[in-house]
């Protein structure tokens, strides 16, 4: 059974700003690569952590069949509140520990659906330390991006 791997970026132009997400999706066998998919999209007005949930939430909902994958991102934001701040907000009715609504919800909500089919590893690694697979996340978030950049036809 090959290895399963998403690398997930978000960019954005401004913060808020226009903005975009890239999943480098590939199997692997051994050092083999069996087969890759790239995915990007983006919106108008948005912001850098919706573009990271963005990426994380079409890298699972494209996934035909229930998959065991690695999901590899540079965010934290996005890496410690799946596998963290999550289950707080679930179980406080989608509210932070202060109370407050939680940013993003409608993502979060929608990342947390997506994931229940697979069984997923989350890795966080650094963005821009020269990881190839990460660095090509970040070209398609780009690309996401452009068309919807002032100027730009």
């Amino acid at each position: 059974m090959p290895d399963l791997y998403a690398y997930t970026d978000g960019a954005c132009s401004g913060n808020p700003g226009p903005g975009g997400w890239g999943v480098l999706l590939f199997a692997k066998d051994g050092e083999s690569i069996l087969k890759e998919r790239t995915l990007n999209g983006g919106e108008a007005e948005t912001t850098n952590n919706r573009m990271e949930l963005m990426a994380a939430i079409m890298a699972l909902e494209t996934l035909a069949k229930p998959s065991s994958l690695t999901v590899v991102t540079d965010s934290a934001y996005v890496k410690n509140g799946v596998t963290g701040w999550i289950h707080g907000w679930k179980r406080n009715g989608w509210k932070t520990a202060a109370k407050k609504p939680v940013k993003n919800v409608d993502l979060w909500q929608r990342l947390d659906e997506a994931q229940v089919r697979h069984d997923v590893t989350w890795k966080w690694i650094k963005g821009h330390a020269g990881h190839a697979e990460n660095e090509r996340a970040d070209e398609l978030a780009r690309e996401g991006m452009a068309p919807f950049k002032p100027g730009k036809s």
